[in-house]
Order: C-alpha cells, then structure tokens, then sequence
C-alpha cells in the first residue's frame, strides 16, 4: 500500500492510455503546456533525506518538469511499482534497487544517498562482555542465558540484515545461521519498539533509531559501525528509470543537480534540515531535536557521490545473489550509470 503525496500523473501512464509514444512528443512530454512529467517514489525514512530536503526547500521547481512525488511504506512495494515502469525515480535501498535491476534490466543507480549508515546495537550487558572478549561474547552469552542472542533487524537480504551477516561472518568469524538468531522485524518501527520493549538484544540499523535509542535510555549501546568495518557501504540510493537516463537526460541531470545541492544543504543547514525530516517522517516518530542529534551521528554520511559506495555495493551484490534476492550476481556495470553524476560534478 501506498500513500500519494504529490499530484499529477505518470507519462507512462499516458503511453498505456494512448498505445503510442507519439502523444507525448520526441521530449516527452505531456498536455497541451508541453510539460514532462517527473514520477518520483520515496520512503519516509532518514537515509531519503535528500528528497525531505528538496521538497522542503522547493528544489523540485528548479526542474524543468512537472514533478509528482509519492509515498511507499517499505522497499518491496516500491520494488513492486517500479517494476511495472511507472516511476523515473526510485529513493530506497541499494538491496531493492538491485531486486529491479536484475528483474527488469531497465534502471540503474545513478546517485547515493548515504553512505556507512548502519550502526549495530546491543543490550548494555553484552556491550560489555563484547568490550572484553569480541567474537567470543556471543558464546558467552549462550551459555550464561541459556539461548542464543537474538538480533532483531530488517527482513532477511535488506540492507540491515546484509550489514549484520557481513560484520558477523567477516569481522567475527561467525556463522549467522548457527552462532545467533537472526530475527525479522519487518523495518524501523518495529526495531524500535523491540528495543523499547527489550524483546531483542540487539540490531543493525540506521539512524534515527540509534539517537532515539540513546535518548530514552533504552538500554542499549553502540558496538560496531559500518563505516570502521566496510567502509563505503552503501544504504539508500537514488535510482532512475532508462526512459528518463537515456531519453532525457537533461532532466536527469538537473534533477542531480539537485540532489547534489540538497546534499549540500544537509552539511551546512542541520537544523532546516531536521526540521525537514521531522516533517516528512511525522514529528510523533521523530522530533526535529532528534533529527538534529541523529545528523552528528557518524552513520549521518549523507552523500551524492556513488563512486564512493562501489566496492560496498559490490559486497552487498555478492551478498543479495548469495540470498536468493538476485538471480544474477550483479556487477558494479550492471547497477551503476556514472556519466550523468559526472557530467554535473564536473
């Protein structure tokens, strides 16, 4: 299910009602005022906040399009609307991304969000058992509870869940599958009401929940971050139907134009920018002091920029093919378009 924000209708939707490509023009464009539509979909989730930012600061008028930006409540239902070819542009995880990618072969990455945005959190207890002993803390822990620790994160071959079994397997030299129960919660409300509720001993997520979790002194520490085990790892991505890459370029460009500028926007205006995630998130989820402590957080890495999530994304490719969400084990080709955040970062 998905819940409109923004109005207008898809040009696609206007191939389908006509039959011909000819209705819109050779610019693609739609009614009688020429204008081309630009169909946007977006979660309302903290790494997304570029696209808080540029419809809050209204970026989206510099673009010389009509633009219609609409709510999806998780990345499989956008996987799912994408995959009919009824979106240009897709904000969400690199996991689902790449889902479309090789399900339809008709989109690529064309600029980031975030970058080593997870942060793994556990109970204080274990905190400091795994202070003390590292990997072996889990065993540890097995034996004084009599149950293995249990982490409660994304739906398995999320970005979260991947996160998590690269730093257990790579870093700890554990198995997943064997050494801890991995458990599905379904996405970051629930993660944050597990842990407000102390139904799991742990996670892999991304902020706000690790500020929230701080602040109400949930009980709960930071144990490893991204950025100091896989630097570059990639989260959220901004990913752009080939009608819009290869047929309008120039409307590509401008809008990563302006997602470079909201990036930049993010840097030196936090508080406008907490303001802006607060609104687009729900102040009763995340209040704007919140979204101002989250943004100091190091998993705050907002950037445009995708070569600097490439080896990550070729780690979580092998990792999303390894999980069955690929049939093909995608490479960093297949998934990313440079020439267009390059042509406008020159």
């Amino acid at each position: 299910m998905s819940n409109r924000t923004g109005k207008g209708f898809s040009r696609r939707d206007v191939l389908k009602t006509s039959g011909t490509a000819t209705t819109l023009g050779l610019a693609g464009c739609v009614g009688g005022g020429g204008t081309t539509e630009l169909s946007v979909a977006y979660m309302p989730i903290y790494p997304d906040m570029q696209h808080f930012v540029m419809e809050g600061e209204g970026y989206y008028d510099a673009i010389d399009a009509e633009v219609s930006a609409e709510q999806f409540s998780d990345g499989p239902s956008i996987v799912q609307a994408y995959a009919t070819g009824d979106y240009d542009v897709a904000l969400f995880g690199v996991v689902p991304a790449m889902i479309v990618i090789d399900k339809t072969g008709f989109a690529k990455v064309t600029a980031a969000n975030i970058q080593n945005a997870m942060k793994v959190l556990a109970r204080d207890e274990f905190a400091s058992m795994y202070e003390q002993h590292g990997a072996d803390a889990f065993g540890r822990w097995e034996e004084e509870k009599g149950e293995k620790f249990i982490f409660g994160t994304f739906p398995p071959g999320s970005v979260p869940d991947i996160l998590l079994r690269f730093w257990l397997e790579q870093e700890l030299g554990l198995d997943p599958e064997a050494d801890v129960n991995i458990e599905s919660l379904g996405g970051a409300g629930p993660v944050r009401q597990a842990l407000a509720a102390g139904k799991i001993d742990g996670t892999s997520i991304m902020e706000p929940v690790p500020t929230i979790a701080k602040q109400k002194r949930m009980g709960y520490s930071f144990i490893a971050w991204a950025g100091e085990f896989m630097p570059g790892q990639p989260a959220a991505v901004t990913m752009m139907h080939d009608d819009l890459r290869t047929d309008r370029p120039e409307v590509a460009k401008s809008f990563l134009e302006q997602h470079i500028r909201a990036t930049e926007f993010i840097e030196s205006n936090p508080q406008k920018t907490a303001q802006h995630a607060s609104n687009a998130i729900g102040s009763e989820v995340l209040t704007v002091e919140t979204a101002r402590k989250a943004l100091d957080s190091r998993a705050s890495d907002f950037i445009s920029n995708t070569h600097k999530i490439e080896s990550g994304t070729e780690t979580f490719a092998n990792y999303a093919n390894r999980l069955g969400k690929t049939e093909a084990k995608l490479t960093v080709e297949q998934i990313f378009d440079y020439s267009l955040y390059d042509d406008v970062a020159e």
